[in-house]
């Protein structure tokens, strides 16, 4: 069986996918653009602040879950140029400090609305 979950404090699904699905106990968010939820605009280009702006929508999913960053056990990094790699990871870090998830991060040719990054995660309750 699978749950919907859905929360205003995320940016809200534009296409035929969810935020996120819970699961077997686990929660599979959808990769979270750099999007202010409440006004829809994109994060300014800028791979520190854009990787800031995911990570806090994945925050808002996972609160609307009563789960925190600290259940999150895998997530994909989408970018648009690996040469900002520190950069997205100095931030990441600051995120995910003391016991951080498995991680793939991935160059992407393009991503939507122009995005310099994307995360996905999977969290278990």
């Amino acid at each position: 069986m699978k749950t919907i979950i859905s929360t205003p404090n995320a940016p809200a699904a534009v296409g035929p996918y969810s935020q996120a699905v819970a699961a077997n106990g686990f929660i599979f968010i959808s990769g979270q653009l750099p999007i202010d939820p409440a006004s829809g605009v994109l994060a300014e280009a800028d791979t520190a602040k854009q990787t800031e702006a995911s990570i806090k929508n994945l925050q808002a999913i996972l609160l609307a879950e009563g789960l925190t960053l600290g259940s999150v056990v895998k997530t994909t990094v989408f970018m648009t140029d690996l040469k900002e790699f520190a950069r997205m990871n100095e931030v990441y870090s600051r995120f995910f400090d003391k016991t951080p998830p498995a991680r793939a991060t991935v160059e992407v040719k393009a991503l939507p609305k122009g995005a310099l990054v994307e995360i996905e995660a999977i969290a278990a309750r």
